[in-house]
């Protein structure tokens, strides 16, 4: 199969607008979660009152006013996890510098951006206008902005790519299966390059309670907003809902060579499973996270010694943070493997940005392609004292501060709801 790499990345998140910005503040030990609680009423009354939010403000400060982004047509057609789409979806195709006009690449041009719950705050003010005035009250705009595939539409219909134009939902996997199959779109060769990622923005008291009641949620921080996600440790206890978009650009090798393109890195495998055992808890033991990174392994044709870093989905949830790091030793420490647990480099950036669900995976993927590219871990923030001695905790979990390592592969990993897991490996070209 054709091999495909890396040669654009966008990033909307809770540490501002901007790959640079945002990379350069996550490894500056940087933190976008925010207490919400001033935000109305609803939200103060909430177990969980702590959320990772776009910052908003001035373009020039890398913040966010939809006003400087976007046009007001635009503004108006797009709900917000679209808007963050198509920034992102931008910023990327600025950075890979395509900007094809001729018919031939705008036909092998094609999108493929998700979300995990797209726009809530229309659903739900639609439905209270409903109620209150029936039909008249419903926008015309409604069912445009509230579908996840407008995303990808959108980004579509701007610049006239006319290849593939797809969209995932896959919970908080969405991200990752975004970027995989896009990949794989390319590899049959039903495009040469692909605008993929995801998008989220749901931070609506009906979310959060909905989180909290199925007992997902940090609420114990509630009065220190930037230490509420806490990957690995031992205190952790819930995570901290985000949003934001990341977008990369995908394309065929030998495109992207001929063109003189700039190489982040290639996408070597990637890997999906089930944990086939509940609707929202993981399988304590790991096997479906194991079972998507080994596969990822084997169509990378690596073995798991070779893993020079793990971007960790770990949420900071009790159990879901334990069932992965036994299911990356299992992998890392087993045949073919690493012989020591401190050779295993695992962070989770959640700490810093908290948990974006459908944006996440490939928010994430894009933090592992810079660690390969900068040769750099970002940190696992509010890593103080390592999960209980019962759960084993004893890998490089990179607490607190980036380090320094020659990253050759790279692992990014992202589970959700309904059992469904993915890993990207990435490696240098």
């Amino acid at each position: 199969m054709r091999k495909v790499v890396v040669t654009g990345l966008g990033l909307v998140t809770p540490l501002g607008i901007g790959v640079r910005r945002t990379w350069r503040r996550l490894l500056d030990r940087q933190c976008g979660i925010i207490s919400i609680k001033d935000r109305s009423s609803e939200f103060a009354v909430l177990p969980s009152q702590v959320a990772a939010v776009v910052p908003e403000g001035k373009k020039e400060n890398g913040m966010w006013s939809a006003k400087d982004w976007l046009s007001p047509g635009d503004e108006r057609k797009m709900a917000l996890f679209a808007q963050y789409a198509m920034v992102a979806s931008e910023e990327a195709l600025d950075d890979a510098g395509w900007a094809p006009k001729k018919e031939d690449d705008l036909e092998a041009t094609g999108v493929y951006i998700g979300s995990g719950i797209g726009s809530l705050d229309d659903v739900y003010n639609t439905t209270v206008a409903y109620e209150k005035g029936g039909y008249k009250k419903v926008s015309p705009l409604f069912l445009p902005r509230l579908l996840i595939n407008l995303a990808a539409g959108h980004v579509s219909m701007r610049y006239g790519f006319k290849g593939p134009n797809h969209a995932a939902t896959t919970a908080c996997t969405t991200g990752a299966h975004s970027i995989g199959d896009a990949t794989r779109l390319i590899q049959f060769g039903d495009a040469d390059v692909m605008i993929a990622g995801g998008a989220e923005s749901c931070i609506h008291p009906l979310a959060i309670s909905g989180f909290a009641r199925a007992r997902s949620l940090a609420t114990s921080w509630n009065d220190a907003p930037s230490e509420a996600s806490r990957p690995f440790d031992r205190d952790r206890a819930g995570f901290v809902i985000g949003e934001g978009a990341g977008v990369v650009v995908l394309e065929e090798l030998e495109h992207a060579k001929s063109r003189g393109a700039k190489i982040y890195a290639e996408v070597a495998g990637y890997g999906l499973s089930s944990d086939a055992y509940h609707m929202t808890a993981p399988r304590a033991d790991g096997h479906g996270p194991f079972l998507a990174m080994k596969h990822a392994l084997r169509h990378a044709s690596l073995s798991p010694s070779s893993v020079d870093y793990i971007n960790a989905h770990a949420t900071s949830t009790p159990l879901g943070d334990a069932a992965e790091n036994r299911a990356i030793k299992d992998l890392l420490l087993g045949e073919g493997g690493k012989t020591r647990a401190s050779e295993v480099n695992i962070s989770s950036t959640k700490g810093a940005i908290g948990h974006l669900l459908g944006a996440a995976g490939s928010v994430e993927a894009i933090f592992t392609i810079l660690a390969l590219h900068d040769n750099t871990l970002p940190p696992t923030l509010n890593l103080c004292n390592p999960g209980d001695p019962a759960e084993d905790f004893n890998c490089n979990y990179v607490a607190n501060t980036a380090q320094q390592k020659d990253v050759k592969v790279a692992l990014s990993n992202s589970f959700g709801f309904g059992g469904t897991n993915a890993s990207l490996c990435f490696s240098k070209m």
